[in-house]
């Protein structure tokens, strides 16, 4: 019989193992998947090729600037957005196949299995980030601010998808199953559009755009093209003009919401 740290200390340490263990075990099985990876982190590339050579050519961007690399910041964050679905389907077929309940009756760790998730769905968002990097590079985008506020950006653009982890794995958890992953989308996508991802919101209708300002991922959107130095389009909005403290207010809000709904949800699973 295992017997369980009884000093807080010992139950840290039972904690970070447990979590480093089911880490690995999801890095194995994107290893033993490749194609599943590739393919999700090519997607939002195809995006920004299409976006930038199909239609860039018709875009301006207001104030001025070039929309390659208007649009690059906004495709960063979009595939943070994004990663949401990764996440729920992983939670989700997991607990729809047991695997949630097996590790529950195993001497692990309460916080290991979303730990474990969310520490492996952060691993496959910063490669996705390094990526999307290197294809906006390619297609001219460049950070003129200097590397300081480029890692800057690109924290700020992992901060949001640590955020939206929880989101995941708490949705993960009350679905039905990996077949809901549609509901998602549909909360998903319209999040990701009604932003300043791809179009300024001025160009908007008004009450549109004042939402698109509002929108968690369209304060860090604006506030990785203002440390990027790229063409920004802002508004006059106090969002707009604040984006770097919404773009950390915002996640660190969500994550205070979400982190807490899904160790409650795994804790009470299957009362």
């Amino acid at each position: 019989m295992t017997t369980l740290p009884e000093t807080p200390a010992g139950r840290l340490r039972w904690a970070v193992a447990d979590s480093r263990t089911l880490t690995v075990r999801a890095l194995a099985h994107w290893a033993r998947s490749p194609g599943d990876v590739v393919v999700g982190l090519l997607f939002p590339v195809m995006v920004v090729l299409m976006m930038g050579y199909l239609f860039g050519g018709q875009m301006d961007v207001p104030g001025g600037g070039r929309y390659r690399e208007f649009i690059v910041p906004g495709m960063f964050a979009m595939t943070m957005v994004f990663g949401v679905e990764t996440t729920f389907a992983a939670v989700a077929g997991d607990a729809a196949k047991g695997v949630t309940d097996r590790f529950r009756s195993m001497p692990t760790a309460p916080s290991a299995v979303i730990a474990g998730r969310g520490a492996a769905d952060m691993l496959h968002s910063a490669a996705a980030l390094a990526v999307m990097a290197v294809c906006g590079l390619l297609i001219g985008w460049r950070a003129h601010e200097g590397p300081a506020k480029a890692l800057a950006g690109l924290g700020l653009l992992l901060l949001l998808r640590f955020a939206l982890v929880w989101v995941g794995v708490y949705l993960g958890l009350v679905a039905k199953g990996p077949e809901s992953v549609v509901t998602v989308q549909i909360l998903v996508w319209p999040i990701g559009f009604l932003s300043s991802a791809l179009v300024a919101p001025g160009t908007m209708p008004g009450w549109l755009g004042a939402i698109a300002e509002w929108n968690p991922m369209s304060a860090t959107v604006t506030a990785c093209r203002g440390l990027f130095g790229d063409p920004a389009a802002t508004g006059g909005s106090w969002a707009a003009q604040h984006g770097v403290l919404m773009a950390v207010a915002w996640p660190l809000l969500i994550t205070a919401v979400f982190f807490p709904l899904a160790a409650r949800r795994y804790r009470t699973m299957g009362r």
